[in-house]
């Protein structure tokens, strides 16, 4: 509980950094943060302190009644908490800095999802996007993997429903609190998705959307897989923000080879040696198990995600 208060301490609108406290529950040092002391150096330390210190002049008991209004709604909603303390908590994201301190979920938590990969793109993806989507989510789900993305329109809903139509596991990491569906045209896919796979959120339950909380998922929805497959994505998509948070946070960014031909973008960071250009999906699959490291082709790959 005294994790969830820390989270819910704002001064005049502004909040303890979130991954810091992370950071701290997951060294041992709760006991530090409730007693009002950081012990990182830090930008988010330095920013945060005076808000932790100004927060602590009320009890942390003070904001137990709107956790615990969280947390019914969460159960009402069949959902479940999994903190940075707990076993469940999935292991690829205590491997980041930026993790969140909880998510909120529905559908179960399997170990076989650390062998996961996120397929994303554009909301507007093409005909031959939504075509490619599907074969990478299916070729990529046979291979053993699970199918992880964001619940949006166009890539995203093409890489969920491709998954469950093939009786293989997916993960949906959300924008809002648990106990919302974005788009509501999603709905019935969430469902589907939280009886036969998995749906994340790390806000409140209660949390709309919001302008900060679909960037702030992107950081989850690549933590919590092995790397990022980018299907179509523009220079204003959410998609081309989740490449550029995977490459820092250490993942394997996978840039179809179209996408790469047709976005300046996508050039930059291939050229910048931060993401590989890829053609198919055995290529992705060696990359992936690699972590991103391209290694030696016995063979050219037949262009399989450029000609139809």
């Amino acid at each position: 509980m005294r994790l969830l208060a820390l989270c819910s301490i704002r001064v005049e609108s502004k909040s303890v950094d979130w991954s810091l406290i992370a950071r701290c529950a997951l060294n041992g040092d709760l006991d530090l943060l409730c007693n009002g002391e950081i012990p990182e150096e830090s930008a988010a330390a330095r920013r945060s302190l005076p808000i932790l210190r100004e927060g602590l002049k009320q009890p942390l008991s003070h904001h137990f009644p709107r956790i615990e209004e969280e947390l019914r709604l969460a159960q009402e909603h069949g959902a479940r908490l999994a903190t940075v303390l707990d076993p469940e908590y999935p292991k690829n994201l205590r491997t980041v800095p930026d993790l969140p301190p909880f998510l909120f979920y529905r559908g179960e938590l399997r170990e076989e999802d650390s062998r996961s990969v996120a397929v994303v793109g554009t909301r507007d993806a093409s005909e031959i996007g939504i075509s490619r989507t599907k074969r990478v989510a299916r070729e990529l789900s046979e291979a053993g993997f699970t199918i992880t993305s964001g619940l949006a329109r166009g890539v995203d809903t093409a890489a969920h429903s491709t998954a469950l139509h093939f009786g293989r596991r997916t993960i949906a990491v959300i924008g809002t609190g648990i106990t919302r569906c974005y788009p509501k045209e999603n709905y019935a896919l969430a469902e589907k998705i939280a009886h036969e796979g998995a749906i994340f959120s790390q806000f409140w339950p209660s949390r709309p959307p919001g302008r900060d909380t679909f960037p702030r998922r992107n950081h989850v929805t690549s933590a919590i897989s092995l790397g990022s497959v980018v299907i179509e994505a523009s220079r204003t998509s959410g998609a081309k923000m989740q490449a550029r948070v995977a490459s820092e946070q250490g993942r394997p960014v996978l840039l179809l080879r179209s996408l790469v031909e047709h976005q300046e973008w996508a050039r930059k960071m291939v050229d910048a040696g931060r993401a590989s250009a890829v053609t198919d999906t055995e290529q992705m699959i060696d990359l992936l198990l690699a972590g991103g490291t391209e290694a030696p082709r016995e063979h050219t790959q037949q262009l399989r995600f450029d000609v139809e």
